[in-house]
């Protein structure tokens, strides 16, 4: 049996348990461990026969205190309203166990590199990247189921700017099912909702562009966006737009012209990236020269940024893998408290050493590479070259895996 039908095998009997638990107490319990072994007799039944690490946590944060668990419980405290609130938009649809521990061989990207198997509140069971409401049809079970969820959804939120993606998923459902009428029509009422005077206005841009996509207009996307690049054209999503806009309709030049202008790091891969000279976290010099003939992660973080919490136990991983290989990080932090930064450094344990000036987005080192957002973490080999500047998930261990290979 592979490992997929296991772990699937593995949810059908939480589902079973925690549906006897919630007849029993009229609630859920507050961790997937609370289960076993009244509700889930097999605790080997909490692991996932993919995950490398058996349960066990890499780093000891936000994880079930009781007992090894591989699964992702989406319904703890701290998630309960928020979950509350989805649950009453997408129905029973939402999903209460995720596994993210199988690789996503269609993969195309960092985000998309695990393959997400969910266990909804109706106890089904479906495959999805980060974003299962992206797979309305499997968490649904038909086109028809999806098509229905997503417009009682809409009556709901229409004007909910949390909800709008909602609207480029449904365009979606109704181009699958030959419904362009349709699609037309939620694409014009759409437009009545996208106020351009609100703070929101890049993000009904974005959306209206995904919906027109879908529909194959790309004439109607490149009016939309040439529009806002004359009005505003400082954010990158505006270049990013128009350089995938410009590939669709074959202006290859354009394409690439706008892709730089969105990411001028994009030149920097295979080339040298500049040495920096700074102080670490215990007073000492540290520099990247200091590091040449290692493969260096130059990870830009901080310990208020969600995503980078999340990436950390897999740096960790990786780091453990391959140190002794040749294999180093550097981390940079954007926080502004040193005492928050020590105590999770402390914490978990994080061994690689770190760069701190307590100047936030004001840092030296962020000025320096233009980081704009985080995680950031920027791959460089043992020449001093950039692999990569978004080395993360599944990416970062085959990149690292590949680049220790390469002997100075």
């Amino acid at each position: 049996m592979n490992l997929i039908n296991v772990c699937t095998q593995n949810l059908i009997a939480i589902g079973k348990a925690l549906r006897a638990y919630e007849n029993e107490h009229g609630d859920f319990p507050e961790w997937l461990s609370e289960l076993h072994p009244k509700y889930l007799t097999d605790a080997d039944a909490l692991i996932c026969p993919a995950d490398e690490e058996d349960g066990k946590p890499i780093l000891p944060y936000d994880t079930d205190p009781n007992s090894p668990v591989s699964y992702d419980y989406e319904i703890r405290p701290e998630y309960r309203e928020w979950i509350n609130e989805a649950c009453r938009v997408y129905g029973n649809a939402n999903p209460i166990v995720r596994c993210r521990h199988h690789a996503n061989p269609e993969a195309d990207s960092v985000l998309l590199s695990n393959l997400y198997l969910n266990l909804s509140f109706s106890y089904r069971i479906y495959k999805s990247t980060g974003r299962w409401d992206d797979y309305p049809v499997e968490a649904y079970g038909s086109l028809e189921g999806a098509i229905t969820a997503f417009e009682k959804a809409l009556q709901q939120m229409p004007e909910n700017v949390d909800f709008f993606r909602l609207h480029p998923r449904l365009v979606r459902l109704y181009v699958e099912a030959g419904r362009e009428k349709d699609a037309d029509n939620l694409i014009n009422s759409f437009k009545t909702i996208m106020d351009p005077q609100r703070y929101e206005r890049f993000r009904g841009y974005f959306i209206l562009s995904e919906m027109l996509e879908d529909m194959g207009k790309h004439e109607d996307r490149l009016q939309l966006f040439e529009k806002l690049e004359k009005q505003d054209p400082r954010p990158p999503g505006v270049f990013r737009e128009l350089a995938k806009i410009h590939e669709k309709l074959g202006n290859a030049e354009l394409a690439k012209m706008y892709h730089l202008k969105a990411d001028p790091k994009l030149e920097m891969i295979g080339k040298p990236v500049p040495d920096f000279f700074a102080t670490d976290l215990g007073g000492n010099p540290i520099s990247l020269q200091d590091y040449r003939g290692k493969v260096v992660l130059l990870d830009f973080w901080a310990v208020w940024c969600g995503p980078c919490i999340a990436e950390m136990p897999n740096i960790k991983k990786v780091y453990d893998t391959y140190s002794d290989k040749g294999f180093d990080v550097i981390g940079v932090s954007l926080d502004t408290d040193e005492a928050e930064l020590r105590e999770y450094l402390e914490m978990c344990k994080i061994p690689w050493r770190q760069i701190f000036s307590g100047e936030g987005w004001n840092s030296p080192l962020v000025k320096q590479y233009d980081i704009r957002g985080v995680p950031s973490p920027w791959l460089i080999d043992r020449e001093g070259k950039l692999i990569s500047y978004q080395a993360r998930g599944a990416a970062l261990k085959r990149l690292v895996a590949e680049a220790v290979k390469e002997k100075p």
